[in-house]
């Protein structure tokens, strides 16, 4: 009720005793006239205890009191000129003589308390201030701590993707471990080498030096000889048989070798091994000047050697499936008979960046009265299915053209579409089929049919070259019951023609009008070479290397007619 609210001294009295800091007033003569039950409790006094006591002798620290406290000035100093001051080091001396450092300000009496000089003080307890600022200080040291940790491991780990990356973004293993040498220095070691296992022995595949030029740049080019320090080639046995990593200290060796050459003195030989398979093992060094390997390094060594493990095992895996895939479509692919008067060639490229089976295929067989069938097509795809549709269809064409022996090559290819439409030989398939007939004076008569192929192209003994652009049909299966065009041309003496996949002519980085050109030219200017010779330089210089391709070509003799 407003009746009952507390005011004027009463309310100053009560505001004074429920104040949240220590407060104190002294006279003009530094006799404490006034204190607060917060400063008598934190202070230690009991109640009224402090009242008539000279405050600069009892609550300020002296010189020469036994206490060992820095000296401090009476408060009456501090506001003489009758102005605020406040300071944050001061100390109060407890009641049981031990020390307490507060915060403080300090205001000048008003006159008309009627005290003279006096002054009144206000303090705070500065050791829960401090206890506060030093747990906040701790705990920016902590989240300091927990920042660079969190760095160092983030940028830990995108080097060990760096190092998976040099692994995985190539399928040449060699390439992939001179990649890795260079990541590994100086990062983990002053010197990197890198050994893989080659039949029974280890072969020296990849090293890097922290210094330029101390070794050469590839272990294998001229001054890469140098032979493996004794205790580093026992390591090495070791790890070979089975062991796991191995430390070298490094005694001095006579004559050069590769750790004294880099100035070794330690040495960290760790297996490539992944499940029971030993790969190869990565050797680290450090030299004097170098701090030692520690658990920490040896422990990321390992997780590199473990990925580098897992890398040459893709690399080898791969390598492995495209000798069987390139093994496979040459099984499928046909031996070459022996024809008089006429030369033949063929030549098979897989792809190189996939361990994939392709769909191309050449063929050539005999036909009634000396006439021999020259093939070449392409099913669409590059996998086992697209290999055995490309068998069933070279099949299928092989047993219709030696039916009717008689029938020109369109007629056997619009047989083959009817068997290709009802049978589903293959999903998209093209295909060329020349029949070439050995005339009685020694030449030869070319007939021939293009089902959606490139092409053939003819060119004459002294170098001109034409492609023999007639009239062309759609892939097979697409008409069934569409006639298809037989051309008819007699072949020159020298002549030679070659029938090829679009491999040879098309690639992502080049289209067909390009490629067509580019196999005109080559062909005119190489046209000089054995039959076998120019099919494998057109393959290894033409071709696209991502996809496989096949070429066969047919050469009548000089003067044979």
């Amino acid at each position: 009720m407003p009746g009952s609210a507390v005011t004027g001294p009463a309310l100053v009295s009560a505001l004074f005793a429920a104040a949240g800091a220590g407060v104190y007033a002294v006279d003009g003569e530094g006799v404490v006239i006034a204190c607060n039950p917060w400063a008598e409790r934190v202070l230690g006094y009991a109640p009224g205890a402090l009242i008539g006591v000279d405050a600069h002798r009892v609550l300020d620290p002296r010189a020469g009191d036994g206490r060992g406290l820095p000296p401090q000035r009476s408060v009456l100093e501090d506001v003489a000129l009758g102005k605020r001051a406040s300071g944050d080091r001061a100390i109060l001396v407890r009641a049981d003589g031990s020390a307490l450092q507060v915060w403080w300000t300090a205001a000048p009496l008003p006159p008309e308390a009627g005290h003279g000089q006096g002054v009144v003080v206000v303090f705070h307890d500065a050791s829960a201030r401090r206890e506060r600022d030093d747990r906040r200080a701790d705990r920016y040291a902590h989240s300091e701590t927990m920042r660079e940790q969190a760095e160092y491991d983030l940028a830990q780990i995108t080097w060990l993707s760096e190092v998976t990356l040099a692994m995985v973004t190539t399928l040449d293993a060699d390439e992939a471990l001179r990649r890795l040498v260079r990541l590994l220095v100086p990062r983990l070691a002053d010197t990197a080498v890198i050994h893989d296992v080659n039949g029974r022995a280890l072969r020296r595949v990849a090293w890097a030096h922290h210094v330029p030029d101390v070794l050469p740049p590839d272990p294998a080019a001229r001054g890469g000889s140098l032979p493996d320090h004794p205790a580093h080639a026992a390591a090495l046995a070791r790890v070979l048989r089975g062991a796991g990593v191995q430390t070298v200290a490094v005694p001095p060796a006579a004559g050069a070798d590769l750790l004294s050459v880099v100035e070794a003195v330690e040495t960290l030989v760790i297996p490539l091994r992944l499940r029971a398979t030993t790969f190869g093992a990565l050797t680290l060094a450090r030299a004097a000047a170098s701090p030692p390997f520690n658990e920490a390094l040896r422990a990321v060594a390992e997780e590199v050697a473990r990925r580098a493990a897992l890398g040459l095992d893709n690399t080898r895996l791969h390598a492995d499936q495209a000798d069987i895939a390139a093994t496979l479509q040459r099984a499928l692919l046909t031996e070459l008979p022996t024809v008089p008067g006429l030369a033949l060639a063929a030549h098979y490229q897989p792809a190189q960046s996939a361990a994939e089976v392709g769909g191309d295929w050449y063929d050539a067989f005999p036909l009634d009265n000396g006439d021999i069938a020259v093939v070449i097509g392409d099913v669409t795809g590059h996998d086992i299915q697209a290999a055995s549709r490309m068998s069933e269809l070279r099949n299928m064409l092989r047993a219709l053209a030696v039916d009717r022996a008689e029938e020109s090559p369109g007629q056997i290819l619009r047989r083959l579409d009817t068997a290709q439409a009802r049978l589903t030989l293959a999903d998209s398939a093209t295909a060329v089929l020349a029949r070439l007939h050995p005339g009685p004076d020694g030449s030869w008569e070319l007939s021939w049919s293009v089902a959606g192929h490139p092409p053939p192209l003819l060119i004459t003994a002294e170098g001109t070259a034409t492609y023999l652009t007639g009239p062309h049909a759609m892939l097979l299966g697409v008409r069934p019951t569409q006639p298809r065009p037989t051309e008819h041309r007699t072949l020159p003496p020298g002549a030679t023609l070659i029938l090829y996949s679009d491999g040879l002519i098309e690639s992502r980085t080049q289209d067909i009008d390009t490629g067509l050109t580019r196999l005109r030219q080559h062909a005119c200017a190489h046209h000089g070479l054995p039959l076998s010779e120019l099919c494998a330089k057109l393959a290894r210089d033409l071709g696209d290397t991502r996809d496989d391709l096949t070429l066969i070509a047919t050469r009548t003799p000089p003067g044979s007619r």
